[in-house]
């Protein structure tokens, strides 16, 4: 049985766990290190995909100093995204070979993790292919209407039938040689009012919610992280987990945290 191993990083900067994310792809790649997935918070940072239109980030540079806020451009794939406090944000490094090589029932996974999540706060969350990410409806949290979602985020809604959906999770990932990088990032107590400086994932008419502004009342990331995300992964990909200790989180840290070419 395949197996992961989870790494809590707590809050640190996406600079800083980009670089270390780069350092372990390589390494995956050449077997010095298992599959594994880091958990993580993030300082605030406006992020750019590779299909990202600079259009759609509307604060600038002068303004996001003066928030506080971190910018930098990555090779996951889809457009522009915000990370902040309040949210989880897991990065798997994983070798898909030789068995798991489809990257669309990967990225499914991923929202599944979320859908998990959501479902543990009594909250009903879906997936809708084309639109990565989890959503869910806004007038009803706790039940989603999975054909009338996808024809609201299709435009195929007949007039006064569309849902008025947020964007609970979002997912964008990069491949090299079958192992994966980047993930997906799930707002627990988010503050949302960090979105409002980007279009999120390019998408205008749909806004980005939270577990808090969806009425649960979750606990801190780091428990959401560790007590329900990580038993959440065993499910969805049918793995064995485990939690690794502090000292060999560090110990990671400390080893793999330099740019690998081409990452």
């Amino acid at each position: 049985m395949h197996h992961f191993t989870f790494h809590w990083l707590g809050r640190r900067s996406y600079d800083a766990v980009h670089a270390l994310q780069q350092g372990l792809v390589e390494a995956r790649v050449a077997g010095a290190v298992p599959d594994l997935v880091l958990l993580v918070e993030h300082d605030p940072v406006i992020t750019l995909g590779r299909g990202a239109k600079p259009e759609h980030v509307l604060a600038d540079a002068e303004a996001r100093a003066s928030l506080g806020i971190d910018f930098a451009e990555t090779g996951r794939g889809g457009d522009v995204t915000y990370h902040g406090p309040g949210q989880l944000v897991a990065y798997p490094v994983l070798d898909l070979k030789p068995d798991r090589c489809d990257v669309r029932k990967y990225v499914r996974d991923l929202a599944e993790v979320m859908v998990l999540l959501a479902r543990s706060h009594g909250l009903a969350a879906g997936y809708v292919q084309g639109f990565v990410g989890t959503w869910v409806d806004l007038d009803s949290p706790r039940a989603l209407d999975q054909a009338a979602a996808e024809a609201t985020l299709l435009g195929q809604a007949a007039r006064g039938s569309s849902l008025r959906l947020g964007k609970l999770g979002a997912i964008g990932v990069r491949l090299s040689r079958w192992v994966t990088m980047h993930g997906f990032a799930f707002n627990v107590s988010t503050d949302l009012a960090g979105f409002g400086h980007i279009v999120p994932c390019g998408i205008s008419q749909h806004g980005v919610t939270s577990l808090v502004a969806l009425g649960a009342q979750p606990a801190s990331v780091e428990t959401v992280a560790k007590s329900l995300a990580i038993p959440h992964f065993a499910e969805v990909f049918g793995v064995e987990v485990e939690l690794a200790p502090s000292a060999a989180t560090e110990a990671l840290v400390a080893r793999w945290s330099a740019p690998a070419a081409g990452a």
